[in-house]
């Protein structure tokens, strides 16, 4: 016998041992027990018991029961937090902006410390709390079905568990009765018997099944189902799984190990319908079986000839419950599923994409365009928890599909009078993450959820928040919607403990829109929460804090409740500044625009690339000019804001010398008149990225514009030198007046919502408080400033020009 066998052999038999040890330990508590029901047992199953005194108890091993396991409730337990990526494969999708705030998408850590009485404690900063808005009886919420695709084709029998299909039931006293026979054969039982007895006993009613789970009788028979494991045939095997279902077994219970075992050892000699069934059967138990899938799907590319329709929706739907599918599978699945998509039914188009996006599969993106494609052929057939699979398909693949949104405009206000929280949620939350904005969709999400909130958890709260604030979809829109979700989030203070996250998205939606709740954000401020928020393996927590505190500083002057501590502050600062270094810095786009600046100001003092207001996570290039528009240096200033009266006083330059400092040659509206080919200036900016301004190549003609005056390197260097002209007046007054700071913003689509000029809500959020802390935002627009990149030197200067001296018109 092979070593591989001993183990097992020696594995059976513990386990054998603990079932028997499990057998006396429920006998001999069965003693404390009185006999609720007799009828139908034989005399020998019915103990009395003569205690010291004369007292008897009766012993009856049906008393002694476990709570019921109901199949169909371990799924939605069992049920994780999806997550969202933004995964960016072309320029077909809209750019991942890895500047954009974190909605937290992943799970917390389980090993959090729950927070104290804290929590509770009053922070001087409490705001009165909204009123409840449910003043009508509780709305119930819906609820999708993830296997309602199962019921499309017959093939499904063979390879799922169809839940609404439970046994005839039979009577108690035939279980029973089983029982008692189970006591009769004992260890003379062979695996028909076993099997038999299993499948007898799982007809049982629900409500009667705890008893049977409890009875010692039962757990013998479940130590000789143990004994004969390795001589069950497949069909055999698969029967006691199936049984295990209905009799609700519980999915920790130890013995379920010793099963997946023996059914991974033998997924080689198994065929396909039988290896899906018995991955349906333990979702069904609901029990996590990652060993068994990775058979499975080591054994799944040995039978891809034989995978049709039900075949390749069943493996998406379970790969997708077991968060996992193999790298090495993905490209042939692909191939499957396009050579059978247009036999796919509206069910099954969401099973599939609801499997994709659960187990994180990218496909290609003409794979993901033909599938919506696909679901847009059979909108209208599809249920709503198909549809919101397909909306989470998009917002995993970052893929804008136009018609597919354009039906969602129509199709969202005629369902959501009827969806459930998370599907309102899910569709909110892809409308962000793809930047569409779109009223008739997000108004009939608003209208619907106040009469829910109450069945909100704290992640639907946040998330809803975060969308509709990243959306730009202001209070007055929508007077129900924020009020009630912020009181859903109250509600829900406790969650916060285990899932800190929650709160954070939600609180950064709202400072997007300047509400505050102070007494929320005083309790995600306070020292317990940091400290629990800071501990959590997710590092963009520790960025949400540093994001709502340095919006309470500006928005909030009044605010006197508690803020982060100076060195957590410098140390996220530091963390956002060197990533800012290696990515957004390093930009072509900005690079160009930097050194435009410098000539067109003369030189490199007079311009500072940094974090303006570091919290909002982006940097700008800083120009500051004198009241006549000349330019000052810029020194390097303090990068954290304190409160709205410190920026007041905070200037970030040297004023001292600046009458002294000059660009050389003006440039007057008269000589960029002519630059531009008769155009006044400064241009609209609609009309900017057209400037027809082009230096012509030597064999063209010597470097003539074709109309207008020779823009030669010479001229172009007396625009931009410096030189000392007549300094201007001295005037106390004058030398007194606060230099102009520009914020420079060189920004790209994805600073805006889909096909609008909409700013997204931490841009917007980051522009206002620009305007808080006196500076004036300069936008050099992806449509203006993307397509100069390719134009002359001389161009670009003029550009440049119109955006910042444009400012002191």
């Amino acid at each position: 016998m092979s070593a591989g066998s001993l183990c097992h052999v020696a594995r059976l038999r513990h386990l054998s041992l603990a079932l028997h040890r499990q057998f006396l330990r429920a006998r001999h508590l069965h003693n404390a027990y009185g006999e609720p029901e007799t009828e139908g047992l034989d005399e020998e199953d019915r103990r009395e018991v003569v205690l010291p005194g004369g007292y008897r108890l009766q012993y009856n091993p049906s008393s002694y029961y476990r709570p019921q396991h109901d199949p169909e409730a371990s799924l939605s337990r069992l049920e994780m937090e999806e997550q969202c990526q933004s995964t960016v494969t072309s320029a077909f999708r809209q750019q991942s902006n890895r500047y954009s705030v974190s909605s937290s998408r992943r799970l917390s850590s389980t090993k959090n410390t729950l927070l104290d009485l804290a929590f509770n404690r009053g922070t001087g900063a409490k705001a009165e709390r909204a009123p409840t808005y449910r003043t009508e009886p509780l709305t119930p919420d819906v609820k999708g079905d993830p296997r309602a695709f199962q019921t499309c084709r017959p093939e499904y029998s063979a390879m799922t568990l169809d839940l609404s299909q439970r046994p005839a039931p039979v009577h108690s006293k035939q279980a029973f009765f089983l029982l008692h026979k189970v006591t009769v054969l004992k260890g003379s039982m062979d695996p028909v018997d076993v099997t038999g007895f299993l499948t007898k006993l799982s007809h049982l009613h629900p409500d009667q099944t705890p008893l049977v789970r409890g009875d010692t009788r039962f757990i013998m028979l479940l130590r000789y189902s143990v004994e004969n494991l390795s001589h069950f045939s497949h069909s055999q095997l698969l029967k006691v799984l199936r049984s295990f279902v209905w009799l609700g077994l519980p999915p920790t219970h130890s013995m379920l190990g010793l099963y997946e075992a023996e059914l991974g050892r033998r997924a080689g000699e198994m065929g396909l319908h039988q290896l899906l069934l018995a991955a349906d059967l333990w979702r069904c138990l609901g029990r996590s079986v990652p060993q068994y899938l990775q058979c499975l799907y080591d054994c799944a590319s040995l039978h891809l000839g034989q995978v049709g329709v039900p075949e390749i929706v069943q493996l998406l739907y379970v790969m997708g419950e077991g968060r996992h599918c193999p790298k090495e599978l993905v490209h042939p699945l692909e191939q499957i599923l396009m050579r059978h998509l247009d036999q796919l039914e509206a069910e099954e188009v969401g099973a599939v994409c609801l499997g994709l996006f659960k187990s994180q599969t990218a496909l290609s993106e003409g794979a993901v365009n033909r599938l919506v494609d696909r679901a847009h052929s059979v909108v209208y057939e599809m249920s709503d928890f198909a549809m919101v699979n397909v909306m989470k398909l998009l917002r995993f693949s970052y893929l804008d599909h136009r018609a597919w949104l354009e039906v969602m405009a129509h199709e969202v206000p005629r369902r959501a009078p009827s969806m459930g929280v998370q599907g309102l949620m899910h569709v909110a939350l892809a409308c962000s993450s793809l930047h569409y904005r779109n009223e008739r969709i997000l108004l009939a999400v608003a209208e619907r959820l106040p009469s829910l909130a109450p069945h909100c958890r704290s992640k639907d709260s946040g998330k809803l928040i975060w969308a509709f604030g990243t959306l730009g979809v202001l209070p007055s829109q929508c007077p129900n919607f924020y009020p009630s979700l912020i009181e859903a989030l109250r509600q829900r203070e406790a969650e916060f403990q285990r899932y800190p996250e929650h709160l954070l998205t939600g609180l950064l939606g709202l400072a997007f829109i300047c509400q505050l709740p102070e007494d929320l954000v005083a309790l995600a401020l306070s020292p317990e929460f940091v400290s629990l928020a800071t501990r959590s393996k997710q590092q963009d927590l520790k960025k949400d804090l540093f994001t709502l505190d340095g919006t309470v500083a500006l928005e909030l002057p009044h605010w006197t409740g508690p803020r982060l501590s100076r060195e957590l502050r410098e140390e996220t600062t530091e963390i956002l500044w060197r990533f800012a270094q290696k990515d957004v810095c390093q930009k072509v786009e900005v690079l160009e625009a930097e050194a435009v600046l410098r000539d067109l100001l003369g030189g490199e003092e007079f311009v500072s690339k940094r974090m303006i207001l570091p919290h909002t996570r982006s940097i700008d290039l800083e120009v500051h000019l004198n009241p006549v528009g000349q330019p000052l240096p810029v020194t390097s200033a303090q990068t954290y804001p304190i409160s709205s009266q410190d920026w007041s006083t905070f200037s970030g330059s040297s004023t001292q010398g600046w009458e002294k400092i000059n660009t050389g040659v003006t440039l007057t509206k008269d000589l960029l008149t002519q630059l531009t080919n008769g155009r006044k200036t400064p241009l609209p900016p609609t009309q900017a990225s057209q400037l027809p301004l082009r230096r012509t190549e030597p064999d063209e003609g010597g470097g003539l514009f074709s109309v207008g005056v020779d823009l030669t390197d010479g001229l172009v260097g007396a625009l931009i030198k410096r030189n000392n002209p007549d300094p201007l007046p001295r005037d106390s007054h004058k030398a007194s007046i606060a230099p102009i700071r520009l914020a420079i913003q060189v920004t790209n689509r994805n600073h805006y919502c889909y096909r609008s000029p909409q700013l997204l809500g931490l841009h917007a959020m980051k522009r206002r408080q620009l305007k808080l802390t006196g500076y004036q935002v300069v936008e050099l627009p992806h449509r203006e400033w993307f397509p100069l990149l390719r134009r002359t030197h001389a161009e670009k200067l003029a550009y440049m020009h119109c955006k910042v001296y444009g400012t002191l018109d």
